[in-house]
């Protein structure tokens, strides 16, 4: 399952988080989730920002050491009937982000 809602833009940068089995991924307004593994945790740091594809460190609950995971932003946006190259163009970089 996917979901967006619009929400507050901030700046150049997004916000990576997970929470009840979902990863959300925010920036420009909009608040995208999507379904996480079943054993994921928690992100606890972005490694690296390309055009929409992201190298994290994961906390898994099978594993005591951060995993690195993969997130392709392109076909979650696709699916959603948006433009992934606008919505990706003035993003600078992500940052984990937990309430």
């Amino acid at each position: 399952m996917t979901g967006c809602n619009k929400t507050t833009p901030q700046s150049n940068e997004a916000l990576l988080s997970s929470a009840d089995g979902f990863t959300a991924f925010s920036f420009g307004g909009y608040n995208i989730r999507f379904r996480a593994p079943y054993s994921l945790e928690r992100y606890v740091d972005v490694v690296k920002w390309d055009d929409g594809y992201l190298v994290v460190l994961a906390k898994y609950s099978h594993n005591a050491e951060p995993e690195e995971e993969y997130i392709d932003l392109k076909p979650i946006l696709e699916g959603l009937y948006i433009d992934s190259a606008s919505f990706l163009k003035s993003i600078k970089s992500v940052r984990i982000a937990y309430a």
